[in-house]
């Protein structure tokens, strides 16, 4: 079966049908944002969400059959204007800025003519790897039997199989999200040196891509320099990473860049209203969570919801979408 027979017509036209009888009822004056981190070539359990390229192309797919997408800056614009939005309005944004953006997730959205934002961690662009794929592959590559980390506050983990690895991968994320830049990195290098071998060194976004997704009208975001947890740094320090990756990522396009994106963007777990108030003197026009809902005129633009579709069939994606717009803002 082909990623685009995977979207029936009798999806497509149930996903219609309800999103008729949603606009009837709802005023035109929302949106909704959909996130991706990237897209895989293949599905790896260890990455269970992450789509892979025929998932992803589906989604596409109902997007451009089900919903109106636009960039997210009109979308804005046209919602502070007071100008109606399209019924089911969807925009699509990816955070990190990770290749295959460039390689597999452009295509797709080149072939159904949809328009994107990606947020780009601006210390990544054309070297290293995000912490958490440094996990990841860390894990990956150690050997059966049992991974010790107490030393590290981190715990003991078994990999003795793809649920034991999954767990520890899942554990450690997790754990060592919140510790401060210098211990986090203490970690990825203690996992690394148990690892033994040479982790993968193009993962992340060049500038050569990164100018080559502007030219094909993707618009770039700020996502910090680092990806740090901003509660976890002092004042100067989140200053420093929300304003200088805005600089970097201006220094390689030539233009301004107006949206940015928090790392992990939990509402008072990852950042906070003094992070608000630096992103909003480091001029950017708009700023965005991982909260559930959709975005409305009324809404702080500094603080504005999307999340991330984790639906495995193409009338439950649709589905999904069209219960963020009934919802609104988030609750």
């Amino acid at each position: 079966m082909t990623a685009a027979s995977q979207v029936s017509r009798p999806a497509v036209a149930t996903i219609r049908t309800l999103g008729k009888v949603l606009s009837a009822v709802l005023a035109a004056n929302r949106f909704c944002v959909v996130n991706y981190h990237r897209v895989l070539p293949i599905h790896n359990p260890l990455l269970a969400a992450e789509p892979d390229v025929a998932t992803f192309s589906w989604q596409m797919e109902v997007l451009a059959r089900c919903f109106h997408v636009l960039p997210l800056r009109e979308a804005l614009a046209r919602l502070d204007a007071g100008q109606p939005l399209p019924a089911r309005s969807v925009c699509i944004t990816f955070d990190d800025g990770y290749r295959s953006i460039h390689d597999l997730a452009l295509p797709v959205l080149r072939r159904f003519g949809l328009p994107a934002t990606v947020f780009v961690t601006s210390g990544h662009v054309d070297k290293g790897n995000m912490w958490n794929d440094r996990i990841i592959e860390a894990v990956q590559m150690l050997p059966d039997g049992p991974l010790d980390l107490r030393d590290l506050g981190l715990g003991a983990f078994s990999l003795r199989s793809l649920d034991d690895r999954m767990a520890a991968i899942g554990i450690l994320t997790e754990r060592s999200k919140y510790l401060p830049p210098p211990e986090r990195s203490n970690v990825t290098e203690r996992l690394a040196a148990m690892a033994g071998g040479s982790m993968t060194p193009e993962l992340m976004l060049t500038r050569d891509m990164l100018l080559n997704l502007d030219r094909h009208g993707i618009e770039i975001g700020a996502h910090t320099v680092t990806h740090p947890i901003l509660t976890s740094l002092d004042e100067a320090s989140a200053r420093s990473e929300i304003a200088g990756g805005k600089e970097d990522l201006e220094a390689i396009l030539g233009k301004p860049v107006r949206l940015f994106a928090y790392p992990n963007g939990k509402v008072g777990m990852d950042f906070d209203q003094r992070h608000v108030a630096m992103v909003r003197e480091a001029g950017f026009d708009a700023a965005f969570t991982t909260a559930v809902g959709a975005i409305t005129p009324d809404q702080d633009r500094f603080q504005l919801p999307r999340s991330r579709p984790w639906d495995r069939s193409p009338l439950m994606f649709g589905l999904r979408l069209l219960r963020w717009l009934a919802q609104g803002r988030p609750q």
